[in-house]
């Protein structure tokens, strides 16, 4: 592989254009092949991604893999890439949620099939451009692009009311953006520089800091979703196709943490420690109203969208407690919920391929019909609670824990919502795997054999991770320790 050479992050941001290229040159009617080439392309990327973390230096400081060149030099604006340890791990992630949304997708999307995996492929770009990226115009490039292929996944490929769902999406995704873009306009004309590296460490009038970090906070709480920007989301899952919804649950959400993480709090420190009891009771609050909101959902995908409000207000509560111990769980927990939501929504396009109906009403007596399938859910079930043993279990307890030192009433509330939160979960599946068997389920055909391999990955995680989870952790610890240190 020494052919990668210094520029590995560019061979994984920019080969799924391969995959795109044969896709274009590809008659539409050979769909299969249309397959077999997304599919191909992306798992050699993946293996690329493998090779990084192979050479990834866990208690080396600072970026790892730059690349820097000039790229438009009358604004001074950089190709500027660079992962560490708060960012690395989304990359393999990112890419394995591509694989899985190609194998869930092969036999569901049979309507403008070359078009979906085209559109498949440029969001695996702009998604791991937005995670590398360390000059801010090239991110926010990156940070929008995203929406481009995910408004066509929700509106083309989606359910009865995709088209409101997808400009319920962009509307309030690119209205946050706006704000982030009037922030990096006047870091720019303020420092003549969009290099990330070089406005570290700058200061600012605390007035014009406060305001700043609003900006781009509003950006990243909608993406998140935080309490109360949060309503696009549930109709985004919905709506969106399966692969759309894992998507979405597996990376996307994520990016609004990520951002927290990688420029509110090392470029604005005073203005996050000012507005962190705000975040912390915004996400307690989340937490427990979403986990609320699920025990009144009756359609499958609505109540894991209203789950994944509440998980992801464990991670913002994990960032902003400024604690190592929280900081490493709320990255952790990260990566959990795209692994345990992403299988989730498989779990619920498996079984609507089959039943076309969403609708809990409807289920009941699934585990003595589709007892592999039941096996699945139940597992994912348990690791979405935070059962011991599984990586739910390890992200929350390091976030609670963390947390604890620091705001013990926010732990109080937080761990209350983990008992709704299981509470909600055991009750679905109750009435969709129990109970008396819904005589319209009988004859359901078993799980197909794509079906099985793109489950496999995530069932191995939610394993891997739970038991050792130092295998993560172990990429965090520098990186997070110099995020803190800048607070001080």
């Amino acid at each position: 592989m020494a052919f990668l050479g210094d520029h590995i992050l560019s061979w994984i941001l920019w080969f799924p254009l391969v995959g795109i290229l044969l896709i274009f040159l590809t008659d539409r009617k050979y769909e299969n092949a249309i397959k077999w080439i997304s599919l191909i392309t992306i798992l050699i990327d993946l293996l690329f991604a493998v090779i990084l973390l192979a050479k990834f230096n866990f208690h080396a400081k600072g970026f790892q893999f730059v690349e820097k060149y000039k790229w438009i030099s009358f604004i001074n604006s950089y190709y500027f890439l660079g992962v560490d340890g708060i960012s690395i791990l989304f990359i393999p992630l990112t890419l394995l949620t591509t694989i899985l949304c190609i194998l869930i997708s092969w036999n569901s999307i049979k309507d403008k099939v070359k078009e979906f995996y085209l559109a498949l492929l440029f969001t695996n770009i702009s998604i791991i451009g937005t995670l590398c990226a360390l000059d801010l115009l090239l991110f926010y490039i990156f940070w929008e692009a995203m929406l481009i292929p995910m408004y066509l996944i929700i509106g083309i490929w989606g359910g009865p009311n995709r088209i409101y769902a997808a400009l319920k999406f962009f509307l309030y995704t690119f209205f946050g953006s706006v704000f982030m873009l009037v922030a990096i306009i006047y870091l720019y004309l303020k420092f003549g520089t969009f290099d990330y590296t070089e406005l570290l460490g700058k200061s600012y009038a605390f007035g014009v800091e406060k305001f700043l970090f609003l900006a781009f906070a509003i950006a990243f709480a909608i993406k998140i979703p935080m309490w109360p920007v949060h309503t696009w989301l549930p109709d985004a899952h919905t709506e969106a196709p399966t692969a759309g919804s894992v998507i979405l649950a597996g990376i996307l959400i994520k990016l609004g943490a990520y951002g927290f993480l990688r420029f509110l709090i090392p470029l604005f420190p005073k203005a996050a420690q000012y507005f962190a009891p705000l975040i912390i009771t915004l996400s307690v609050i989340a937490i427990i109203y979403a986990g609320l909101a699920c025990l009144a959902q009756q359609d499958l995908k609505r109540l894991i969208a209203y789950s994944s409000v509440s998980h992801m207000g464990f991670v913002t509560l994990g960032i902003f407690s400024f604690n190592a111990i929280a900081t490493k769980g709320a990255i952790l927990q990260m990566i959990n919920h795209g692994v345990v939501t992403g299988a989730l929504f498989m779990c619920i396009g498996i079984i609507y391929d089959r039943t076309h109906t969403r609708a809990i009403k409807d289920y009941g007596g699934l585990a003595t019909i589709l007892p592999v399938y039941a096996a699945f859910f139940m597992i994912f079930t348990l690791a979405s609670i935070g059962f011991p043993g599984t990586n739910g279990f390890i992200g929350e307890f390091l976030i609670l824990a963390g947390t604890y030192l620091v705001n013990k009433v926010a732990v109080a509330f937080a761990a209350l919502g983990v008992i709704i939160g299981a509470g909600y979960m055991l009750w679905l599946y109750q009435r969709v795997f129990f109970q008396e068997v819904n005589p319209k389920l009988i004859g359901l055909p078993g799980m197909r054999v794509n079906e099985f391999v793109a489950l496999l990955p995530m069932l191995f995680l939610v394993f891997f991770i739970g038991l050792y989870p130092n295998a993560c952790l172990n990429f965090m610890h520098t990186s997070v320790g110099v995020l803190l240190n800048n607070l001080r």
